[in-house]
């Protein structure tokens, strides 16, 4: 098969370039896609559990700590104990948090709005239609039904 014509090829390629697009706004702000993924998952009120975060973004433990840590040295974020579980903290946006939050957020609508003028509503409907199915393909384990020890 094309790789041009690899359902995957297309999915990493795009997303690659999605991201891309993303780091250089985010470098813009002195920032990262990553740390705005983080800041548009947190509660803007009430805050969120550190221990939510992770499974909220399927984000691994060590690289969301480093993230949060790098988000409280430049003032993004505070902890506070959490209320309802002594052993786990809720994280914070500080008001600084939540005006990069707010930039954040403006960058994801102005994506999305750009796409939806270019993209047809049956096409976009077409789109979710698909990562949809992939998605539950995947979570289904329908792809890779029989475990194999053949290198790929």
């Amino acid at each position: 098969m094309e790789k041009y014509k690899s359902i995957d090829h297309q999915l990493r390629a795009t997303w690659q370039a999605v991201a891309k697009m993303y780091n250089e706004q985010a470098l813009t702000h002195n920032s990262t896609m990553a740390t705005a993924f983080v800041l548009l998952n947190i509660d803007k009120i009430n805050g969120t559990p550190s221990t939510a975060l992770g499974p909220l973004m399927g984000m691994e433990p060590t690289s969301l700590s480093r993230i949060l840590k790098n988000m409280e040295d430049k003032g993004a974020i505070c902890r506070e104990k959490n209320p309802d579980d002594g052993r786990s903290v809720i994280i914070k946006l500080t008001e600084y948090g939540k005006e990069m939050r707010a930039v954040s957020k403006g960058h994801v609508i102005q994506f999305n709005e750009t796409v939806i003028q270019n993209v047809s509503q049956k096409d976009l409907e077409g789109f979710f239609n698909v990562t949809s199915k992939i998605n539950k393909l995947i979570s289904d384990k329908e792809i890779y039904k029989e475990t194999s020890n053949k290198a790929v």
